[in-house]
């Protein structure tokens, strides 16, 4: 017997968030999300609450925590694009269609009740959260910023009368062989032609101090046309600022200025932390904390995590400046390879930028959406 229940209690809190850690107990490619994070969707106080309204779901076969999924209406993201969209997310289930479907046809009444005429996903709150079905590249770890799902998830949600909406892919980027610095050649003369210079800063709070609101500006503008984006809250900037002190590295960011110092290009990357979550639970034991330490310290693994270029620089070659800057990043003797995590199959400016490396295309994530009215078989 299958029962879905609407999560309230803090048992059923618990069930939600535990849930993928049983499902996926014995899978090396899971990566969990922090526990801690995960936990702050159900405060009154969660950073998204005042531009979404969401719901979340348990499902119960027999008695047993079988699947659970959440519904977001993203208010900013409707009110963008002029479409009535519920999302889904937090989407997991054992390897049973009749959960699966009782899981969606519960987000997908709530969906209608709020009078909404479409359902996308997965997407979360943000972009900032992780996003995408993954649909191939399953023996590949995921990264910290990443998804990990099983295969058979992509066969329920087809069957249930989702269709693709967009494809994003991952790839691995090392320095190719033979490498002889042209890319810096390059740079310095788009440099030098703009009269540009890269920006410097003694640590990461003055990092942060003199660069993070070039950056949320740049972003905005940067990604605004780019599929499931939203502006930045107040709220969204402090938290994203919270994280990067934590993981942001001198030597592995690049900011570009202009002649009167205003950003018009950046990126961004972090050292790789997922095994230390990943053999941790997503619990922050004090093992893990050394585990930590020793990724931010010393990485082996780079996730690549924003590049953004101002739109009119986009046609004057500025990119490969920071395409420079990361090959610089890859030189590093202890540094293996960067994750690129998830890049939109139709950004070609991004996906054009790792034909300058040595790129491997390792993963494919996908969004689906479905008509509402339409009923799976």
């Amino acid at each position: 017997m299958i029962i879905i229940e609407r999560v309230k209690s803090k048992q059923q809190q618990k069930d939600f968030i535990e849930f993928p850690l049983n499902l996926y107990k014995d899978n090396e490619c899971f990566t969990p999300p922090l526990m801690m994070d995960e936990r702050k969707i159900f405060k009154k106080n969660y950073v998204y609450n005042d531009c979404c309204e969401a719901v979340y779901f348990n499902a119960y076969k027999d008695g047993v925590m079988a699947g659970r999924i959440s519904g977001i209406i993203q208010k900013a993201s409707n009110e963008k694009t002029g479409r009535k969209e519920v999302r889904f997310i937090r989407f997991d289930v054992i390897d049973d269609m009749e959960v699966a479907r009782a899981l969606f046809k519960a987000v997908e009444d709530w969906a209608l009740e709020k009078g909404m005429e479409r359902v996308i996903g997965p997407l979360g709150f943000s972009d900032l959260e992780r996003e995408g079905l993954l649909i191939d590249g399953f023996n590949y770890p995921a990264t910290f910023e990443e998804n990990y799902n099983h295969p058979y998830y992509q066969t329920f949600i087809e069957a249930l009368g989702y269709t693709k909406e967009v494809d994003w892919t991952g790839s691995l980027i090392r320095v190719p062989e033979g490498y002889d610095g042209e890319l810096d050649k390059l740079a310095d003369f788009v440099m030098k032609r703009y009269n540009l210079h890269l920006g410097t800063a003694r640590n990461t709070k003055d990092f942060i101090k003199k660069y993070a609101d070039g950056i949320f500006e740049l972003i905005d503008k940067s990604y605004d046309l780019l599929y499931g984006t939203v502006p930045f809250t107040e709220g969204m900037k402090k938290m994203m600022i919270d994280n990067f002190k934590l993981v942001v590295d001198m030597k592995n960011v690049a900011v570009i200025l202009d002649e009167n110092d205003r950003m018009i290009c950046f990126g961004l990357a972090f050292p790789a932390i997922a095994d230390a979550v990943r053999r941790s639970g997503g619990r922050l034991t004090p093992l893990t904390l050394i585990r930590l330490l020793k990724a931010l310290k010393r990485p082996t693994i780079i996730d690549l995590c924003l590049i953004g270029v101002d739109p009119e620089w986009l046609n004057r070659g500025v990119s490969v400046i920071v395409s420079a800057q990361l090959m610089k990043m890859l030189q590093r003797p202890e540094v293996l390879y960067a994750d690129t995590n998830l890049n939109l199959e139709e950004n070609y400016a991004i996906q054009n930028q790792w034909k300058r490396f040595d790129e491997t295309k390792v993963k494919r994530y996908r969004c689906y959406s479905k008509e509402l009215g339409v009923r799976g078989r």
